[in-house]
């Protein structure tokens, strides 16, 4: 099963920073004289080799400087700059508002056939109305105190999620009951967004199950709810996380998503039965 969602990020960091202790010792220094010669605080370099910190390109020049190894320099910043793009806080892409994050997507989208989605606590982008996705992207401006520009956004995630009526695409989206159930925005917002689902079950491309509330998770199934994850054919995962988008590359760890995904598709119902949750949900919303 997935490991915890930072732990690529994590762990590309640990490994930066053995390579930056193998190069001190080769050197035959201690991290108290790196520290000392570049000019910092006497801990800087533990936090570094330990992954505590990140390098920056400039720790990472005087450090390759300080221990004759500039060859390795521009190498060891390629590096840094992978595992930084692993980890995005939402706060510093967020920063000029939501409209941006979602013109950020385009590329990577042109460039998937197959999406696999699971979600535990709102509907998924692509299958978002109008006006839920304004709700919901309205509260995430009011909640980190970005710019708002939800409105805008909204329009963007929409225009965006016209991928789903291309062929040669497939969704294959799994999203819990209460997905359904949670009151994103007004009733009649909901209810509309609820029936949007229903039309979406008729797109060819699309596959739309939801494990229903109560559904059994024991040993013999081998998973549990999960944060909302999206892995983009078989290369690479997105992890939704509060604060932050972790992105898994590492084949062995999308693999793990990807065998995730199947066992929450074998707990999800789909075709009538994922209809008849849909609603029901909505019948309380009416």
């Amino acid at each position: 099963m997935p490991r915890s969602p930072s732990s690529s990020a994590q762990q590309a960091r640990d490994t930066l920073g053995v390579r930056l202790r193998e190069i001190r010792r080769e050197a035959g220094l201690t991290a108290r004289q790196v520290a000392d010669r570049a000019g910092w605080h006497a801990s800087k370099s533990s936090r570094l080799e330990n992954g505590v910190t990140a390098p920056s390109a400039p720790d990472i020049r005087a450090w390759c400087a300080i221990c004759n190894a500039t060859d390795q320099a521009l190498d060891l910043i390629a590096t840094a700059r992978s595992v930084d793009s692993m980890y995005m806080q939402w706060k510093r892409r967020q920063r000029t508002g939501l409209r941006a994050i979602q013109d950020s997507y385009h590329a990577l989208y042109r460039d998937t056939s197959t999406f696999r989605l699971y979600s535990a606590d709102v509907v998924p982008g692509f299958l978002q109305t109008h006006r839920y996705a304004h709700a919901l992207l309205s509260s995430i401006t009011r909640f980190c105190g970005t710019p708002d520009d939800a409105e805008q956004a909204a329009t963007a995630r929409v225009e965006r999620s016209r991928i789903v009526h291309e062929p040669g695409r497939r969704f294959a989206l799994v999203i819990e009951e209460a997905v359904l159930r949670h009151a994103i925005a007004d009733p009649s917002t909901m209810v509309e967004q609820l029936e949007y689902l229903l039309v979406a079950m008729t797109f060819p491309q699309v596959s739309l199950g939801v494990i229903p509330l109560g559904t059994r998770r024991g040993p013999e199934r081998g998973i549990w709810g999960l944060e909302t994850f999206c892995a983009f054919d078989d290369s690479q995962v997105e992890i939704e996380l509060l604060t932050a988008a972790i992105n898994v590359t590492a084949p062995g760890e999308v693999v793990d998503y990807l065998r995730a995904f199947q066992e929450l598709s074998r707990l999800a119902v789909h075709g009538a039965r994922a209809k008849a949750l849909i609603r029901a949900a909505v019948s309380g919303f009416d």
